[in-house]
């Protein structure tokens, strides 16, 4: 699924939120958390958008999920 430029664009730019807490092994300060609430919405949105499209494989994903656990 190709990304829109606008929805490629806010990903660059939440992905230092991520990226700081990955290095610093925790969430230092309100603005990551706000960075971090910000991309999982974002995340959100893309999978139902992905899960709409391709629901089959979506469904395949979780059986294999739940395979492997």
């Amino acid at each position: 699924m190709k990304l829109d430029t606008t929805t490629f664009v806010l990903l660059r730019r939440l992905a230092p939120a991520l990226d700081d807490v990955l290095n610093a092994g925790e969430v230092e300060h309100a603005d990551q958390a706000m960075g971090l609430a910000s991309l999982g919405q974002l995340c959100a949105q893309l999978f139902d958008a992905y899960h709409c499209r391709h629901p089959d494989d979506i469904a395949q994903a979780r059986l294999d999920a739940l395979e492997s656990q």
